[in-house]
């Protein structure tokens, strides 16, 4: 794999998606669809969904593609793959709260190594470089990459008083016990991606996650935090959190900077 050319595919496939997105978030009021899991669905996530696909299909045709708009891609056996997850967040774009991303990721023997988070509504671009370390674009965007800053975990985390990040639309009670074993100096909310992009940047230190979440939504901020530094366990036994499993389906994560210290299960 040509992870240079990765990358760079990976970023302009991500930056031509947010603006397809944001026409239609910044445009007249959209239709608002449901799937067969009650999921919400808008020509957002259909256009982008397209625009990335076909991108990477022509790039990458050697490579096998998981999408969430495709369901007919869900039924797969990999352990290497793209996985993409065009507007991860449809419930913010469609209240207009802005916390939504384009998701890009590259696995490897069920790993994610590399992966681009893009919130265009917030213009804050993250991704994996070539060398596998994680980086944030600070912008404008143009065809060819900028200025990147080197991010990572806070090294230092200290486990008296922790900055928690938590979804903003899948807040449970069993979340709220479980971060109550926590020493928490404050909370923040944030939805989609953009929560493993806190913990990578050292915004945040913990971000539990006790609801179902399916591989293309966690797979490229899962890339974006391995590159900084910083871990993703399933909640149960606190073993890496891997890809490639039946239907692409999720245990409940837990995704952390080292320091933490892991309480068990409640």
């Amino acid at each position: 794999m040509q992870f240079d050319r990765l990358t760079f595919e990976m970023r302009r496939l991500a930056l031509a998606a947010g603006a397809r997105i944001m026409e239609i978030y910044e445009g007249p009021d959209f239709e608002v669809r449901s799937k067969t899991d009650a999921s919400p669905v808008t020509a957002a996530d259909e256009a982008a969904d397209a625009l990335i696909a076909e991108g990477l299909r022509a790039a990458f045709p050697e490579i096998p593609l998981v999408t969430e708009e495709q369901a007919d891609t869900h039924g797969q056996s990999l352990t290497s793959f793209l996985i993409v997850d065009p507007l991860d967040g449809t419930k913010e774009f469609v209240q207009r709260r802005g916390d939504f991303t384009v998701n890009i990721a590259y696995v490897q023997d069920g790993v994610p190594v590399r992966g681009v988070v893009y919130a265009p509504a917030k213009g804050r671009l993250f991704y994996t470089a070539a060398d596998g370390g994680s980086v944030e674009e600070t912008g404008p965007f143009g065809p060819e990459p900028g200025a990147v800053r080197p991010i990572g975990v806070n090294a230092t985390p200290d486990n008296r008083a922790l900055m928690v990040v938590a979804s903003k639309s899948h807040r449970d009670q069993a979340t709220d016990d479980y971060i109550a074993q926590y020493g928490v100096r404050d909370m923040t909310s944030a939805g989609s991606s953009l929560k493993f992009c806190l913990v990578a940047t050292g915004e945040a230190d913990l971000y539990p996650r006790l609801g179902r979440t399916m591989e293309w939504d966690t797979a490229a901020g899962d890339a974006v935090l391995r590159g900084a530094g910083g871990e993703v366990v399933r909640f149960d036994d606190h073993t890496p959190l891997t890809y490639g499993k039946p239907g692409f389906e999720n245990p409940f994560f837990i995704a952390y900077a080292p320091g933490v210290l892991l309480h068990p299960r409640g």
